[in-house]
């Protein structure tokens, strides 16, 4: 049983790798002053280069877990989140309203994927 870990910090992986599957830690925006249009966009394509490192990419998404703080934010994000996935690959999904660590965080999403 092998256990990859990268970009691990005293507390955290940011990914994780284990029996052909591929563990993020939530992503959020590298600059949480930007709008949920900004956030949205910075938090998938930190998805895409986490996968990317990971040997693995977003048409191989198993699951996401999206946290957003404001639910009226909602349709913004699944308008940016259906022009990025990949058509035919949509992983499972949950989707919930969540009081965020920071108050300026709008947007976090946590990804499984296949390699």
């Amino acid at each position: 049983m092998t256990i990859i870990r990268k970009r691990t910090s005293e507390k955290v992986s940011r990914i994780v790798v284990h029996n052909e599957t591929v563990y993020l830690c939530g992503q959020v925006a590298l600059d949480v002053n930007e709008d949920i249009v900004g956030q949205t966009r910075s938090v998938l394509s930190r998805i895409d280069d986490h996968l990317l490192e990971a040997g693995s990419d977003k048409s191989k998404m198993l699951s996401a877990l999206i946290h957003i703080k404001d639910n009226n934010d909602v349709a913004v994000f699944n308008e940016l989140w259906n022009e990025w996935l990949p058509e035919g690959c949509a992983p499972a999904r949950t989707c919930v309203e969540a009081e965020m660590a920071r108050d300026v965080v709008l947007i976090e999403v946590t990804v499984t994927a296949a390699l």
